[in-house]
């Protein structure tokens, strides 16, 4: 089988590897089994942004087309997932009956053992936590065999955050939320500048599930942060205007524009990016309370223009997350002044406040506040940048997503993940022989043998 060329959604750093195709948990297992040279890692739909689910020279899994259960119970909203299935296929499956993922990042479309592998947060970690959380079983194809896991095995907490690196999930059981309506009320406030959105944070996100703020990384001087804050729940039924309440729970995942085949190197620079923010900021309410939004216009923006990465251009972006701690609000306002004064332009800034941490030894989440930034590939300065940024980071306390990662350096994973040794030492009693291996493990040395 001739290898193919993979990359992360950021489209950076692509490896060539043999990707299979298992068609059962059964076959995942016997792959696991066979798998030597340069290992094995799996992947699900490819919205890492860096190069985790790639495996240069040795072999990825496609999890996507394994045949695997979506069955929710519908008076406990107790469902039972295949790792390869998609969130955007859980909602379609679930909403029509009532009941919502409990977490979902900015895209639908993850998978389960995606979601697990990284252990995604969203909009309400600060009131429900990541999704690890929520997952009462898992059923852990390793290379020693199959494992079913629960929240006091410590090789489910390794895997939740575990980056792949354990195994691969080949069905989760997770505990849906109970909704009424496919609509969510939002609050919006437009704030001035970062202090003023982070005192607005502090004094309110108690009363809202989902809080997050779109940030201006590229004011400075007195408007330095400017934001537009967004806070909700999910609309009930007597929330939506008469004429909707009929189809309350419909609800449609088709993307409404494709982005172009290619795009200008360039096309989103400082300029560009810099009016799209000025817009941006003008058009938003400076306060509007109990507005309706869809589902998918609330959580899932850019699921509405498929192919939206292309728009980087050929040299695509990297997506860039950190976390540092309650209290260390300087660090937070260094980095955003750094990128504020620098050459390298976010097109999205999203800013919320993470709640306690599960007992992942590598989860990202922890309390404080998090940023995520879009940088395109090109600026010269780029690398000189985030490695300033990782710097203010781990000096704070803090750490940034590996998910997203496409370049941090290794000797700052240690300092940010002070777990990592304990993460390896259940990691190895998993997969003894080393099998599970990626680029990400690789370039920033998360298994001490690693070559």
């Amino acid at each position: 089988m001739a290898p193919e060329l993979l990359t992360g959604w950021g489209r950076t750093a692509p490896t060539a590897a043999e990707v299979l195709r298992p068609r059962s948990p059964e076959e995942v297992s016997e792959l696991l089994a066979a798998a030597g040279g340069r290992g094995v890692i799996a992947r699900g739909l490819g919205r890492s942004y860096g190069d985790a689910a790639q495996n240069a020279g040795g072999a990825v899994i496609d999890t996507t087309g394994v045949d695997a259960p979506m069955e929710v119970d519908p008076d406990t909203g107790v469902a039972r997932l295949g790792g390869g299935v998609s969130l955007d296929a859980v909602m379609r499956h679930a909403l029509p009956r009532g009941w919502f993922v409990p977490v979902t990042p900015g895209t639908r479309q993850v998978t389960v053992g995606g979601a697990v592998a990284a252990d995604i947060h969203g909009k309400n970690h600060h009131h429900d936590g990541s999704f690890a959380t929520h997952v009462s079983a898992l059923t852990l194809a390793t290379p020693a065999g199959v494992r079913r896991l629960g929240p006091d095995d410590e090789l489910f907490w390794a895997t939740a955050g575990g980056m792949g690196l354990t195994g691969v999930v080949t069905e989760a059981v997770v505990r849906l939320m109970p909704v009424e309506t496919a609509y969510v009320w939002v609050d919006t406030d437009r704030t001035p500048d970062l202090d003023s959105t982070l005192a607005l944070m502090a004094a309110s996100d108690a009363d809202y599930r989902y809080s997050v703020a779109w940030i201006d990384c590229l004011t400075r001087g007195a408007s330095m942060g400017r934001s537009v804050l967004t806070r909700g729940d999910h609309a009930s039924l007597d929330q939506l205007p008469q004429k909707a309440r009929g189809a309350a729970l419909s609800f449609s995942s088709a993307a409404r524009l494709a982005a172009p085949p290619w795009a200008p190197a360039g096309l989103l620079n400082r300029l560009s990016i810099r009016a799209f923010n000025e817009a941006w900021y003008r058009k938003a309410p400076r306060r509007q309370r109990g507005r309706i939004h869809s589902i998918g216009s609330f959580f899932h923006p850019l699921d509405g223009v498929s192919g939206w990465n292309r728009l980087y251009g050929k040299r695509g972006f990297l997506q860039y997350q950190l976390v540092v701690p309650f209290g260390a609000e300087d660090a937070l306002r260094r980095a955003v002044e750094r990128l504020a004064r620098g050459d390298c332009p976010s097109f999205l800034g999203v800013l919320k406040a993470f709640g306690p941490a599960d007992p992942g030894p590598l989860s990202f989440p922890a309390p404080g506040w998090t940023l995520a930034l879009d940088l395109p590939v090109g600026p010269p300065t780029l690398a000189s940048l985030l490695d300033e940024l990782d710097e203010v980071v781990a000096g704070a306390g803090g750490r940034v997503y590996l998910a997203k990662d496409s370049r941090l350096r290794p000797e700052l994973v240690e300092k940010m993940y002070p777990r990592l040794g304990e993460w390896r030492a259940v990691r190895a009693a998993a997969d003894p022989a080393g099998v599970l291996r990626s680029d990400l493990a690789r370039r920033l040395g998360l298994l001490e043998d690693t070559k």
